[in-house]
């Protein structure tokens, strides 16, 4: 049996996570927050589930253009090593910068902004989205004459280091200060403060900050976060609403250069009024009040906890088993996780359809079971869950959330 070696590094980093939250108890330290991260290691979760489905389009990209449009031939010895993780350094600056400096790419980066804490959990906060406009960028590796096989392998290592950038439980590092990206130097580049914005872009060697001038040192504390606070952890939300802001942005600028001058230009050429207008549309104005009231219940952190780790095991064991999971159901299982993350982020939020997400999931569930086991009698089982949702219209969806929020009746009826 051939196993994907890869999907250790899903419980790997999750040790080192909660090696961390050790530490940063041990200092006295209070860097983690169950919200802030939950909806950390969501978009961490649907980022390694999807780009599961993605990572061969990639290289096959990389491999592609080698073959057809390659300058030079760059042999696989150790200066070729060392040439490409350079290269593929520089490139990750100036994909970087421009994504702080570009709306189109701003609006896929902001999610690994969004977090008002700063810990590994943060390091989770990488969209699919993210990892499709990275690939257009390092495309030029293979173009330059580095095969694709060394291409995935080094950005296998470089994608490694920066996890470990994203800490406040270790200081400055002396000498190391002035070549490597440091936590001191990614903790400014996090930072809302006036003074470190758009500031340090490197991913593993500071030089080429200090080369190109967006090089701060971290003086005095930062304070994480986007410059306008999210104030949400909906998954969906955190997802889309970059992309929401700048189409309407676009949508009502007159004439096409205009239109273009928004997709192409500067994040603070966007009106923020946009955001004000779209929250009050799609996000429920009391969701944050309410969520801050109930999140301290322990039975409301040990289910979303539970789904939470429920998701990750499901996750590892479909990478895992990646090449004997038949497609039907990969599909299933990751439609099943996909509605999970979406869930706990409801659920962080105390949203009224919550529900319907879990009846969603319930239905996967059958799915999946009837296509592995093809038992006829599994329509019928399904046939009469189909008919106890009458429950819904009843006490069910009051008993949800009695059990859940731990709310009691009739403070479930006034905050649906």
């Amino acid at each position: 049996m051939h196993f994907n070696w890869l999907a250790f590094a899903v419980p790997l980093f999750l040790f080192f996570m909660g090696l961390e939250y050790l530490v940063a108890k041990w200092q006295k330290k209070n860097y983690f927050h169950f919200n802030n991260s939950v909806a950390n290691l969501n978009v961490g979760i649907a980022e390694r589930l999807l780009d599961s489905f993605t990572v061969g389009i990639f290289y096959f990209v990389y491999k592609y253009l080698h073959e057809h449009y390659a300058l030079f031939e760059i042999p696989a010895n150790a200066w070729g090593w060392i040439g490409l993780l350079i290269a593929t350094d520089f490139v990750w600056y100036w994909y970087h910068r421009l994504a702080h400096e570009i709306n189109v790419f701003w609006a896929v980066h902001v999610v690994h902004h969004q977090s008002e804490d700063f810990n590994y959990t943060v390091s989770a906060r990488i969209t699919v989205f993210q990892a499709a406009v990275r690939t257009g960028f390092w495309a030029i590796l293979p173009v330059i004459g580095f095969p694709a096989e060394m291409i995935t392998t080094i950005l296998l290592v470089h994608g490694l280091y920066p996890f470990f950038i994203h800490t406040r439980t270790i200081g400055k590092l002396g000498w190391l200060e002035y070549i490597l990206v440091t936590p001191s130097h990614h903790r400014v580049h996090h930072a809302s403060n006036p003074q470190y914005l758009d500031k340090n872009y490197g991913d593993m060697f500071i030089i080429w900050d200090k080369l190109f001038g967006t090089f701060a040192e971290e003086n005095e504390e930062p304070v994480y976060g986007l410059t306008k606070p999210l104030d949400s952890h909906s998954f969906l939300w955190q997802h889309f609403h970059g992309l929401l802001e700048v189409l309407v942005a676009a949508g009502r600028a007159t004439g096409w250069s205009a239109k273009l001058a928004i997709l192409f230009g500067k994040p603070d050429a966007v009106d923020p009024t946009i955001r004000q207008e779209l929250e009050s549309r799609f996000l429920s104005a009391s969701a944050i009040e309410r969520s801050a009231a109930h999140y301290k219940s322990r039975r409301f952190r040990g289910y979303v906890a539970g789904q939470l780790a429920a998701t990750l095991v499901i996750l590892f064991t479909l990478l895992l088993f990646d090449q004997y999971v038949p497609t039907y159901l990969q599909f299933l299982t990751a439609l099943f996780i996909l509605l999970t993350l979406i869930n706990c982020g409801a659920l962080l939020e105390q949203r009224q359809w919550v529900l319907y997400l879990e009846i969603g999931r319930v239905g996967v569930l059958w799915l999946a079971i009837y296509g592995l086991l093809g038992d006829p009698i599994l329509i019928i089982l399904g046939y009469i869950g189909a008919l106890s949702l009458w429950a819904y219209f009843s006490l069910l969806q009051k008993r949800y959330f009695q059990l859940v929020y731990g709310l009691g009746l009739r403070s479930v009826d006034k905050n649906l």
